[in-house]
């Protein structure tokens, strides 16, 4: 909502009852000034005086849209590298938060000499540890993070993907370059200290006829309920005849193998997330390339990811066609969703946080998390009552840094 539309209501009151004041001044006392002078100035001193529109209030509300402090894990700069971009954030059994980015080396396109790094924090994102590197491969693209915590072993199991440096995702997609895109698994067994040697699955996660494939960005599940209890499920997208589709890819032994999920039943859909909505059925969230709807497009699974039913559009979630991010949270006895993006059909600005209690069947606005440039974002719970998400924003564009910031939910219950 803009300022204009915020002081309308406010005008109207003011004009009101400034207007009743002057004509009993003009009556009483102003009998030669004309009505116009006499209510302008009524307004200008009613603005100075009346609380709820104070100068000062009005002032501060401006300021907070234009100087809000964002609170940087990565800077773009840092460390040697040109950019940061593709936040992934997960809460591991030991409550040590793992920040993880693409870090790019020469500056902030999608292909080119980019590792990709981790951050931990052991005080619910207070501080932040040092840089560590999961993963460099001199100068090719090693991106993507998808991190899922598996409950049952503690470990952290980090999906990602690869392609050579100069290899673009438009000439992978159209099979004009010189290679192709990979997927890679990685783990760590001590809370995200050290990873394993990246492990390529590509051949069974990935069909033959298929391009472009990326992992999340963002994390993964583990299933809580149901038959598939424990199954570890991690959101992905491909291209396939020049159409991008969103699937997902699962594991039951821990992160050990992995198998190759259902796709959406519908196309020009690809980065999406995943969240458990009960009894083991699950709900994707998909970005949407579907201008007839700007919104976010949805799908839920009942038997473990293998199928998805029809898409049908989450009108509430608007979208300027951007990655989100999506958490399933319980509250006492009751369950929640929340949902993170650039709430705007234009532009990537906006983030905002949406909550829903029927499963995602309809969302509302829950917090205004950045007004200004802003884009990818990842979800993590932090306690019974606070939730942390972890997006890109800047002043002038959303790609100066990736910042962290809390979020309170006590007032759901």
């Amino acid at each position: 909502m803009s300022k204009l539309e915020i002081l309308k209501p406010s005008y109207k009151i003011l004009k009101d009852r400034g207007s009743q004041m002057c004509k009993m001044f003009f009556k009483n006392h102003c009998k030669i000034i004309k009505l116009n002078s006499c209510l302008i100035f009524m307004i200008i001193f009613m603005l100075l005086n009346v609380g709820n529109v104070s100068v000062a209030r009005l002032r501060a509300q401006m300021l907070s849209d234009t100087s809000q402090q964002l609170h940087y894990v990565y800077q773009k700069g840092e460390d040697g590298y040109a950019c940061f971009r593709i936040p992934a954030l997960v809460r591991t059994v030991k409550g040590t938060l793992l920040a993880f980015a693409e870090a790019r080396k020469n500056n902030c396109s999608d292909n080119g000499n980019i590792d990709l790094v981790v951050k931990r924090s052991e005080d619910s994102g207070k501080s932040w540890g040092h840089l560590q590197v999961v993963w460099n491969d001199e100068d090719n693209t090693c991106g993507n993070p998808a991190p899922v915590v598996d409950r049952r072993t503690g470990e952290i199991i980090l999906l990602m993907t690869h392609n050579i440096g100069s290899d673009k995702e438009k000439e992978i997609s159209q099979h004009t370059s010189k290679n192709t895109r990979r997927v890679f698994v990685t783990r760590s067994a001590d809370d995200g200290r050290h990873w394993t040697l990246p492990q390529d699955i590509t051949t069974v996660v990935k069909l033959a006829g298929w391009t472009w494939y990326a992992t999340g960005p963002c994390h993964g599940i583990q299933l809580k309920e149901g038959k598939y209890a424990g199954r570890l499920i991690v959101p992905c997208d491909h291209v396939k005849s020049d159409t991008s589709y969103s699937h997902i890819i699962y594991s039951d032994d821990d992160g050990t193998t992995w198998h190759l999920g259902g796709s959406a039943p519908q196309g020009k859909l690809n980065e999406c997330t995943v969240a458990e909505i009960g009894n083991g059925n699950i709900l994707l969230n998909m970005r949407n390339y579907n201008r007839r709807f700007k919104c976010r497009m949805q799908s839920v699974s009942t038997d473990g990811g293998i199928t998805w039913g029809p898409v049908f559009p989450a009108s509430q979630l608007k979208e300027p066609v951007c990655q989100g991010s999506m958490l399933s949270f319980r509250i006492k006895r009751k369950s929640y969703l929340f949902f993170a993006n650039p709430a705007d059909t234009l532009k990537r600005q906006n983030m905002t946080i949406y909550v829903s209690d029927n499963k995602g069947k309809s969302w509302r606005m829950l917090y205004q998390v950045y007004r200004g440039p802003s884009a990818y974002s990842d979800l993590t719970s932090l306690s019974q009552d606070k939730i942390a998400i972890l997006f890109e924003a800047g002043k002038e564009t959303p790609y100066e840094g990736i910042a962290f910031e809390v979020v309170s939910v006590k007032h759901l219950f």
